[in-house]
């Protein structure tokens, strides 16, 4: 029968384990729901950023990219660049697939004339390479390490600012696999294979729409007290950037995930990791990879480009998809949670808070509690938690069980990666969800008429129950780290949007270096630094 002497010890054995966010479960002697990741586990940075891939918002936030993915621009895609030029590049150059970031670039040379505007059309599948982070910024800081160990076989930050080299070079080494290109903003290798002029207009730009009168010609068109547009336009890029912030993000371009490739694959690269285990994520970057390491990612690369970029993933699974279908599921509801345990410092009615907690945790892995679990609660055997594992083994796996079946699918060595992601980060959700399930289970917090004292916190914090379940949520919101969580808060206004300090349009160190979302107005007049 459940009673007040269940709660608190309840209490007591929660506290006794090595950290408020652990908890002490013993089955059969192993401590299957206090366990942490592994030290050296990376399936929550790969399950981060291979969920991120495509998506702005994550991308600028983590800017030094972590994964290499074939990919292809489907038939019938219209891309655009802006140039000052009256000319179609005959050598490599960058296209956008958005004309607000094109048109940014379409810059008058006088005040008596305007700019050029070209716009492409796909005529057949064009093959690219993605690498992921914001690696079309030129910063020196890592975002263009994995272009540099391509090319230079290092990592070479005085060739920050060297675009034209860069681009030539490597489009000269994706000849081999017949790319036709390299997708940061695109870098197209040649204007005329794979593409046709859809149009090529000489439009008036930001710099001299309605300035024609304008004696002498500014040597600043980007001034915006001269030019108020270019301030406009400017704000229009970082607008049709937020377009793309989330999922499904960028859908002009398709992603190869059968053949993805990331550094943070400890099978690959584990020195790699070694060297920066406890760093903060924010500075992982490639420059420590060791050349032997540098050897197996171009090996590795070459074999995926060489088995050439299919409509699907061998599998035929979609990844993308299955993804975001987890983060769905958790990402608002364990904030909610998290929002629900805050409370119980304040609510005078803590038992009532505990509830509703544990009512919100329980209804989220519903679809696993097992009845032949649920009815061995009040069994002397249960004090070890037995009954508990079944309930956490179904819903750790619930999402790759049949997936690894043999002879159900045909996983290649990047999909088994992306499934070892998603158990490890399946696995750690369940852990936590079911611990706290299943401890107020035994503490009798499903029975509507129980009424306890709440504890004495002030006296004994080791009893707060509900203080140690919010750092147990604490823990794992911190170790998934969605950008999901990521937002301004309060919400901005209406003539507002929110915005991730991205480059060139860096106010201070701080924002370079751990860039946090803010509002920023969309309407004039336009402010930075609010």
């Amino acid at each position: 029968m459940h009673c007040y002497l269940a709660l608190v010890t309840t209490f007591i054995h929660v506290s006794a384990a090595l950290d408020p966010g652990q908890q002490a479960f013993h089955v059969s002697g192993r401590r299957f729901l206090s366990e942490q990741p592994p030290l050296n586990s990376t399936d929550n940075l790969i399950f981060n950023t291979v969920s991120s891939l495509l998506q702005h918002w994550p991308n600028t936030r983590y800017r030094n990219g972590h994964t290499v993915v074939p990919a292809r621009v489907p038939v019938g895609t219209l891309l655009f660049h802006g140039t000052f030029k009256n000319e179609i590049p005959t050598e490599p150059d960058w296209v956008s697939t958005d004309p607000e970031h094109s048109f940014s670039f379409c810059r008058s040379v006088s005040k008596d004339s305007g700019c050029w505007h070209l716009t492409l059309i796909t005529t057949r599948p064009l093959k690219i390479l993605y690498f992921d982070g914001s690696s079309a910024a030129k910063m020196p800081d890592g975002v263009m390490d994995s272009q540099d160990l391509l090319v230079w076989d290092k990592v070479m930050p005085d060739k920050t600012l060297e675009e034209g080299e860069r681009i030539g070079r490597l489009c000269e080494w994706g000849k081999q696999y017949e790319l036709d290109g390299f997708l940061s903003e695109i870098m197209l290798c040649n204007f005329s294979a794979g593409v046709k002029v859809s149009s090529f207009l000489n439009i008036a730009s930001a710099d001299n729409a309605r300035h024609k009168s304008l004696q002498p010609y500014p040597e600043n068109p980007k001034n915006p007290k001269t030019f108020p547009l270019r301030l406009s336009t400017a704000y229009r890029v970082l607008e049709s950037g937020s377009w793309h912030n989330y999922f499904p993000g960028e859908t002009r371009i398709h992603l190869d995930y059968s053949r993805l490739i990331s550094f943070y694959d400890t099978s690959l690269f584990p020195v790699l990791h070694l060297t920066r285990t406890q760093n903060d994520r924010l500075t992982h970057r490639l420059d420590e990879i060791t050349p032997e390491e540098t050897s197996v990612f171009k090996t590795r690369l070459g074999e995926v480009l060489s088995q050439g970029l299919g409509e699907n993933s061998d599998s035929g699974i979609d990844w993308k998809t299955l993804l975001d279908v987890i983060m769905n599921r958790y990402a608002e509801r364990l904030e909610l949670l998290h929002y629900i345990l805050n409370s119980t410092a304040y609510q005078p009615d803590y038992i009532a808070t505990l509830k509703q907690a544990h009512r919100q945790v329980s209804s989220m892995i519903a679809p696993y509690i097992l009845w032949s679990s649920v009815s061995r609660i009040d069994d002397q055997s249960s004090a070890d938690y037995s009954w508990a594992v079944p309930v956490f083994n179904h819903c750790s796996n619930a999402h790759t069980k049949d997936i690894e079946t043999d002879g159900l699918f045909k996983i290649s060595d990047s999909e088994h990666l992306i499934v070892k992601s998603i158990k490890g980060v399946s696995r750690e959700i369940c852990r936590a969800l079911v611990g706290i399930w299943s401890e107020g289970m035994v503490a009798g917090l499903d029975e509507p008429d129980i009424e306890l004292p709440s504890p004495q916190i002030a006296q004994d914090p080791s009893r707060d129950m509900g203080g140690l379940w919010k750092s147990r949520i604490e823990t794992l919101m911190a170790w998934l780290d969605w950008s999901y969580w990521i937002r301004c808060r309060p919400a901005c206004a209406y003539e507002e949007m929110c915005y991730i300090p991205m480059w060139p349009f860096f106010l201070t160190e701080e924002e370079k270096t751990n860039p946090q979302p803010k509002c920023i107005r969309r309407l004039e007049s336009f402010a930075f630094d609010t």
